[in-house]
């Protein structure tokens, strides 16, 4: 009996465009005789709207014929008390949402309100992992290494900026990265190597969110590790990012491929079982489910510092997550059944969760 899946995609995020990057790989690599595939589109206004049930792969997902006539009401997934009359009830939803408003916890949170099986983690672990100071401070309590830094809101900069800028320079020094706290995909990250850069930084980065994290810049190589389970979580093979300019920005991840990813990366044993440690303790820490992207520094002395994870990891052709399980032996099409799986697992562990004594 095929599974009935919604693919919920798009966005209220400065992060839209890589969403539908991931809906169209995700979309043609499904086993169209296994599921029966119901796209749901956000808009960048937030309006979610139903497309056709797909039969077979698509080319483009701008040319599904969306059309505002079909908006529909999250709350008209429900299985029970908001469904409409005869609507057929999905099985698991697929959340290829990166960004605010769909990674960071709030479309998971009305899908646990729904009482409907979802991809990926859940609400305390897609809202920590979303916002990069409260997942350092998580990391910090379990004892994880990773960087020095510091952060601030969009207020308390307004009212003393240069203050804030003499705080980086003598708690991190230059080069840092200022980054906002609340986005992912490099969007609104700057380098900095003097206080110039470091005040255009800030106000880049305060276009996209009210909160920003300063990074201290170290000397390493960029090792990724790619998270897979629930309460057992397995690792992939190890894989490096060699970026040909300063860093991994945008345009090197999703647009002109000008980066190289090595797989498995050229480490010891030892370095792979550190990281591999590493990447299980920060997965359990935030309580992640489904899937994580650990991402890691380097030192030359061999020394893992981790930098942050990636609860809802992109599967564009460009993406790491991927490739790291290719390489472990788990293709695409089985690694997106596995995570189906997963959330059938873990919703149904919830069901029997008693709510009255």
């Amino acid at each position: 009996m095929k599974t009935k899946l919604g693919l919920l995609y798009g966005g209220k995020s400065a992060e839209h465009q890589v969403s539908l990057q991931t809906a169209l790989a995700v979309i043609r690599a499904l086993d169209h005789e296994k599921f029966d595939i119901h796209p749901i589109y956000i808009n960048t206004q937030g309006n979610w709207i139903k497309g056709p049930q797909l039969s077979e792969p698509v080319e483009n997902v701008k040319a599904l014929e969306f059309s505002e006539g079909n908006q529909l009401s999250p709350l008209s997934l429900a299985p029970t008390l908001f469904q409409a009359e005869k609507q057929e009830t999905l099985d698991v939803i697929f959340p290829l949402l990166h960004g605010p408003n769909g990674e960071d916890g709030t479309v998971q949170g009305l899908l646990e309100l729904l009482n409907l099986p979802y991809v990926g983690n859940g609400v305390l672990a897609s809202a920590a992992g979303m916002d990069k100071v409260m997942m350092k401070n998580v990391f910090a309590q379990a004892g994880l290494a990773q960087v020095n830094y510091v952060a601030f809101i969009k207020s308390e900069w307004e009212k003393a900026k240069a203050e804030a800028y003499s705080k980086v320079e003598t708690e991190l020094g230059y080069p840092c990265f200022v980054k906002p706290a609340n986005l992912g995909s490099s969007v609104g990250i700057s380098k900095c190597t003097n206080r110039a850069e470091l005040e255009a930084a800030f106000a880049e980065a305060f276009q996209f969110d009210r909160k920003v994290i300063i990074e201290e810049g170290v000397v390493a190589r960029e090792i990724e590790v790619a998270v897979l389970g629930n309460d057992e979580p397995e690792c992939s093979v190890a894989g490096e990012i060699v970026p040909k300019k300063d860093f991994y920005d945008y345009k090197a991840k999703y647009e002109s491929g000008d980066t190289a990813l090595i797989i498995p990366a050229d480490i010891t044993d030892e370095e792979y079982a550190q990281l591999k440690e590493m990447a299980i303790k920060a997965f359990k820490s935030l309580d992640c489910s489904g899937l994580v992207r650990a991402d890691f520094f380097l030192t030359k002395d061999g020394k893992a510092l981790i930098n942050e994870v990636n609860t809802m990891p992109g599967f564009t052709p460009f993406s790491m997550f991927p490739l790291l399980w290719k390489h472990t032996g788990l293709e695409y099409p089985q690694l997106i059944e596995r995570l189906v799986q997963l959330a059938k697992e873990r919703h149904a562990e919830k069901q029997q969760i008693k709510f009255t004594f």
